[in-house]
């Protein structure tokens, strides 16, 4: 067996969710929503599947999705895209993300990463043949310094991946923080592998595509996603977007992993991104909702909640909210005795994890919130009774 997976642990988010299932706990976990997503765009791919094509589509993905891609980042991002030579579709984000890392590393090649980072990151560069070099982040800010930056690029540096918003942090960064890492790209000749799938799920402030930045658009692949921006996170539907040189690049990869996608889920999602603007306020609005309904019912309870610019998660901060063990042993603990599954942050590090932060997933009906609430408070009672006070944080 390969080494690099034979060693993998399961996926923290499929643990969790397995003990939701057996337990029946209620699951702020894994990130999907409790809503089916928007009727009209499930109701364009169920009438796809009986009235379109069911064969192979292009492997660069069918030009409607890939126009209505193009047209979308015009009207939102200001981004002209020749959708052509520029856009290529994917199984999902994570698929976009391999083939990127699978056609931009060579064995020896190092990649900048981000701690606390997305879990598949890793494996993937490793399996490229990269060498992981590793930037942590502390809380409650989260925030990427120059010196660190400068400390993880070397000689070898080919690639940084970028998670912007950011999972698990609920982190937007701004532009201060993009200019930054645009300046390193382009001074060390680096790529910049920008995961962006919470781009429209975000409530203070507006993206800035890294692609946008002076200099950035030959040397970004943009990842972008359906399931995300919808609420669809079955679909496993995605995109790249590059220059025409990197997406000529990274399509290599594509075309010998999945080589395409279902054409019924690709149509529908074409139809749903030409939605008008209000729709996607609407949408944002309705999330902000429910992530402020579990803050405030969290922070009345005696938790200790850090800020949420974006995505579907918040973190709590255990060792300020008077709770005196680990994120592992919490989240547990939660499951099993408290019936909440929840996500211990330290899952998201590869070394030198930071062990008080929890994270958990909003997206859900307010039924399930005000109880999910309620056995947390329940929890962090008991818990508190026997811990010490807590120390206060700086920052």
């Amino acid at each position: 067996m390969n080494p690099i997976y034979a060693a993998l642990p399961t996926t923290i988010f499929e643990k969790m969710s397995a003990l939701a299932r057996e337990t029946g706990a209620i699951n702020l976990g894994q990130g999907f929503p409790d809503a089916p997503g928007p009727e009209d765009v499930r109701r364009a791919a169920a009438d796809a599947l009986l009235e379109r094509s069911n064969q192979y589509p292009p492997m660069l993905g069918m030009p409607e999705l890939r126009q209505a891609i193009a047209a979308h980042y015009g009207e939102h991002h200001g981004l002209v895209l020749d959708w052509e030579a520029e856009v290529v579709v994917t199984s999902g984000a994570t698929e976009g993300i391999a083939a990127a890392i699978l056609s931009l590393v060579s064995p020896g090649d190092e990649v900048v990463l981000i701690q606390p980072l997305y879990d598949a990151y890793m494996p993937m560069v490793r399996r490229a043949g990269g060498i992981p070099r590793l930037i942590g982040l502390e809380p409650p800010h989260w925030t990427l310094s120059a010196d660190a930056l400068d400390a993880a690029i070397g000689e070898r540096t080919r690639l940084i991946i970028f998670n912007n918003p950011a999972n698990p942090t609920g982190r937007m960064y701004d532009r201060a923080t993009l200019e930054l890492i645009a300046n390193r790209c382009i001074r060390h000749d680096i790529v910049a592998l920008c995961d962006e799938v919470w781009e429209h799920m975000l409530f203070d402030g507006a993206h800035v595509p890294l692609i946008a930045l002076p200099g950035m658009r030959e040397r970004t692949v943009k990842i972008g996603s359906a399931g995300k921006i919808f609420a669809l996170t079955g679909w496993k539907v995605g995109w790249m977007v590059a220059g025409e040189a990197l997406a000529r690049q990274v399509a290599r990869a594509h075309q010998f992993m999945t080589f395409t996608t279902p054409p019924n889920l690709q149509w529908a999602v074409a139809q749903g991104l030409t939605k008008p603007k209000s729709w996607f306020e609407e949408m944002r609005a309705g999330f902000a909702r429910s992530r402020d309904r579990l803050v405030a019912g969290l922070k009345a309870g005696g938790y200790v909640i850090l800020p949420s610019q974006a995505t579907w998660f918040v973190s709590v901060d255990l060792t300020a909210s008077g709770i005196a063990i680990d994120d592992v042993t919490f989240a547990d603990r939660m499951a099993l005795e408290g019936g909440v599954v929840t996500i211990p942050v330290s899952a998201f590090f590869e070394d030198a994890p930071v062990t008080y932060i929890i994270r958990l997933c909003y997206c859900k009906e307010d039924a399930v919130l005000d109880e999910a609430i309620a056995r947390l408070v329940a929890m962090r009672e008991t818990l508190a009774k026997n811990s010490p006070s807590p120390q206060p944080r700086l920052g």
